[in-house]
């Protein structure tokens, strides 16, 4: 990192020391948080791009879409503010390097350790996209590795909600970095998670062999390669890129969506299976190497990294000039007639091939079946890796099943064999834990799950964790078993969790797993009979009150006791003067009035004095003294008769 010479102090609390990296929006530096004295990163919006409202709007929307995402691997945001029309974003200083630097002059990684990283990266995806948020431009730049090898995904700069409509871009252009836009995303049309995937594919290809996909001298020639251009195998770099390696990259580069991994959390689990050994499902279904995604290599030249605005691939080319031909017209009237008999044949061939129930592919290789079912106008909706009898990579069964009535463009579901490891297992407890912890115990226990989404839930219960499991926790089972997680869906409502009695320190991770805010005012501080000081007394909105991700929570904290007004009890019995001041919770300590103070009149046993005067206040639970008059004293009397 390199000291800067002007130590700015941002709204008089984070003090710039170290510049270490500028992007394509901003700068990133490292500061110091004055009032809370710890190291931050300290990410700052361009001066240029500051007067402009839409780059602020995406820069605001980072903060807002990181902030509600609190994953371990996701480099967690402090804050944001704006200082003398500057804006600022503060998150974690990751103690580490980026695996931009560490693949810096076309360095290559070990597949164990491509795989490792590429599956953390994959477990932080997942949890954002079932947040409801795409990142859009996964890259090595914005992946960052701790120091103990800890893996972290930062830069939601051009994140979007997946229901959002705001493209944030100029009208013909997209937002990225062109050597890792999926197809779609070059091509300005609609993403999804999916597309994250895609993008992770290529920085998987690119630690196995040292350069992306695809590569060209501007980033329109790359992000047509990407629309047009065949995905080249990793070994066609590097020969000793494992197979089942590959076969996963190639799934994760599919330029169908449908044809790729369909979740991040997919593509992980895969991952997960090449680094313990185990079949990959990639490459016992063998669906990336077949169909349209057949790949050739392309010629190397310069790639570009910076995340930038990149026009889309709309209608044919218009950069080649045409030739003249004295031929032309001939040319193309034989081109038309073709394309009408072309027409003409295709039609009826479509008329005489139209399915009108199921074909049978079980006990077909996957690869076999899903030519036939493609062969035959269905679309393969996903598949279900299981363990059986059957030999791996076989189709067990369809949904709908051979015979079933069905309809050309009808979506189709395999289930396919993963072999015959089949080992007794009890199905553990995953409720209330967060989802990723829960699909790491059942994976390493040889099961697998799906997530159900429900829109209720109770208190204790917030989004990212299990609410409930099907089967049941200790029922007896065994691997390749589905369990089915059921997990609040993105959006919904869920009750505010109770709080009180907890640190503020735990309260805000409490705040933070549940996807909430913390309110940025100043901290409100009332006393407290029954909470001691420092600890959360209440929150805004209160325990058990509905609030969603991304809603604003206020801590209250306690002071400590509240002062209560002592009552007087001066000339009231022991008896009386006692009840009054418990009714209070004041605490009574007695002792005698010292000899001589009581009038004569006083009653053997009344209040002579209280330690707080009546009227006055002391603190709640304190201890009131009072001093009783004493039983009176006996008296000598001699009397003298004279006789």
């Amino acid at each position: 990192m390199e000291p800067v010479s002007d130590p700015r102090i941002y709204s008089n609390r984070y003090q710039v020391t170290h510049l270490i990296a500028r992007g394509g929006m901003a700068t990133v530096y490292r500061a110091q948080d004055l009032l809370l004295n710890r190291a931050v990163a300290l990410k700052i919006l361009y001066p240029e791009l500051s007067a402009d409202p839409a780059f602020v709007e995406r820069f605001r929307r980072e903060a807002q879409a990181a902030a509600n995402l609190s994953h371990p691997n996701i480099v967690p945001v402090f804050d944001w503010g704006e200082d003398d029309d500057t804006y600022f974003i503060v998150m974690e200083l990751v103690d580490g390097t980026s695996l931009a630097e560490v693949l810096r002059g076309s360095r290559i990684l070990t597949p164990s350790r491509s795989a490792t990283i590429v599956a953390q990266v994959a477990a932080a995806l997942g949890y954002a996209h079932r947040s409801g948020v795409v990142h859009r431009d996964v890259k090595p730049g914005n992946i960052l590795i701790t120091s103990d090898g800890q893996v972290k995904v930062t830069d939601f700069g051009i994140a979007q909600a997946v229901s959002s409509e705001d493209h944030l871009a100029e009208e013909g252009s997209v937002m990225g970095t062109a050597t890792y836009f999926s197809p779609e995303q070059a091509s300005g049309e609609a993403v999804d998670g999916r597309s994250d995937v895609y993008s992770l594919g290529v920085v998987l290809f690119e630690m196995l062999v040292g350069r992306p996909p695809f590569i060209g001298d501007t980033p329109l020639a790359v992000s047509t390669q990407h629309v047009h251009g065949a995905v080249p195998f990793p070994s066609q770099f590097n020969d000793t890129v494992p197979r089942d390696l590959e076969a996963i990259v190639m799934e994760s580069l599919a330029k169908s969506p449908d044809q790729r991994y369909q979740t991040a959390d997919e593509f992980r689990a895969d991952l997960i299976r090449f680094s313990e050994g185990q079949p990959v499902r990639a490459a016992g279904l063998g669906g990336a190497f077949f169909g349209a995604d057949a790949t050739r290599a392309v010629s190397a030249v310069a790639a570009g990294e910076r995340t930038q605005a990149v026009p889309m691939m709309r209608g044919p080319r218009t950069d080649v000039r045409r030739r003249r031909s004295s031929h032309a017209g001939v040319i193309v009237t034989v081109i038309i007639v073709l394309l009408a008999l072309g027409g003409l044949a295709y039609f009826f061939l479509a008329r005489a091939h139209a399915v009108t129930k199921m074909p049978n592919v079980v006990n077909q290789p996957y690869a076999t079946a899903k030519q036939t079912l493609i062969s035959d106008g269905l679309v393969i909706a996903g598949d279900v890796p299981v363990f059986s009898q059957k030999p791996s990579g076989t189709v067990v069964s369809t949904d709908p099943k051979p015979g079933a009535k069905i309809t050309k463009g009808e979506s189709v579901t395999l289930r396919t064999s993963l072999g015959k490891k089949v080992i007794p297992v009890t199905i553990p407890n995953v409720q209330n834990e967060n989802v990723s912890v829960a699909e790491s115990t059942l994976h390493n226990l040889g099961l697998f799950y799906r997530v159900a989404w429900t829109s209720t839930a109770t208190a204790g219960q917030s989004p990212d964790t299990v609410l409930s499991q099907t089967p049941k926790p200790k029922t007896k089972s065994q691997t390749g078993k589905m369990v089915t997680l059921v997990v609040l869906s993105p959006g919904s409502s869920f009750p505010m969790r109770k709080l009180i009695g907890d640190t503020t320190t735990a309260a805000l991770v409490a705040i933070g797993q549940a996807g909430l805010n913390v309110s940025s005012a100043t901290p409100a501080v009332t006393c407290s009979n029954s909470v001691a000081s420092g600890l959360v007394v209440n929150t805004v909105p209160a325990a058990g009150q509905p609030v969603k991700s991304g809603s604003t929570v206020q801590l209250i904290t306690s002071s400590g006791p509240c002062p209560v007004v002592v009552p007087t009890v001066i000339d009231d019995s022991q008896q009386a003067a006692t009840s009054k001041l418990n009714a209070q919770h004041f605490v009574v300590g007695i002792s005698d009035a010292p000899a001589g103070s009581c009038l004569p009149t006083a009653a053997v046993g009344s209040v002579f004095s209280q330690s707080v005067a009546g009227g006055s206040s002391a603190p709640y639970g304190s201890t009131i003294k009072l001093q009783l008059c004493p039983v009176a004293e006996a008296t000598t009397t001699t009397t003298t008769t004279t006789y």
